[in-house]
């Protein structure tokens, strides 16, 4: 579904990644994983053209994006939840979920996304009218998670959900990230909580100052030393 080859870019004149090269198929829930620094949020924003590609090649179901403003990923399919979920505070919670559905093809079937969305997470039709920025962060999460599923993507980014979130919180998050692949959903997500990601995705990529460094199955990864020892703790 989505391919990256040997892509290069970066901010100005500071280069963050290097001849990455990963791929998703569809149906797959693939983890970049990482210490901070590495390039991980850097990653996820040059597939949605946040940042430019300075070099290589980004193809969505054999489409190339290298071209293609930011504008236009999301009508491809591509939905990105940013790191610190970016809602709009003063907004209510139904207010930032419409705002998921812009593209015209959703805003068309904005009532049927928006039950779907509500049928994933109550919680969220319970605070619908409530403002965004008043909930707690684990419900943020959920809404920010919320707000790209109206689009109907076909590929589903997710930068570091449970950043900054207590641990009976991040369990939930991780939950959520559970649900969505039972509903089919293609997900490629960037986190540091390597040992709890590992558990909910099929095969993931360690990225290490904008590299590669290794790639293979969750459970793999899980029980390699060298993950275990530098990122696990164990």
């Amino acid at each position: 579904m989505l391919t990256l080859e040997n892509v290069s870019a970066g901010y100005g004149t500071f280069q963050a990644l290097f001849g990455v090269s990963l791929e998703v198929r569809a149906g797959e829930a693939v983890a970049v994983i990482g210490p901070n620094g590495a390039g991980k949020t850097s990653l996820l924003r040059v597939i949605s053209k946040v940042i430019p590609l300075n070099g290589g090649h980004i193809a969505m179901e054999g489409q190339s994006l290298d071209s293609v403003p930011a504008h236009r990923v999301i009508e491809l399919g591509i939905a990105h939840v940013p790191e610190h979920r970016r809602l709009f505070p003063r907004l209510t919670v139904e207010e930032n979920l419409r705002m998921g559905a812009f593209i015209n093809g959703a805003r068309s079937r904005f009532d049927e996304r928006l039950a779907f969305v509500y049928e994933l997470f109550p919680r969220m039709k319970e605070r619908r009218h409530q403002l965004a920025g008043t909930m707690s962060g684990g419900e943020q999460q959920m809404c920010a998670i919320g707000r790209g599923l109206m689009s109907g993507p076909k590929l589903l980014l997710l930068d570091e959900p449970s950043a900054g979130l207590a641990p009976v919180i991040v369990q939930q998050v991780f939950d959520l990230v559970r649900r969505i692949r039972q509903e089919g959903y293609t997900v490629l997500i960037v986190e540091q909580n390597i040992q709890q990601v590992l558990k909910v995705v099929d095969r993931a990529y360690l990225l290490e100052v904008g590299r590669i460094k290794m790639s293979g199955a969750s459970q793999e990864l899980l029980e390699n030393d060298e993950v275990r020892r530098a990122y696990i703790g164990l």
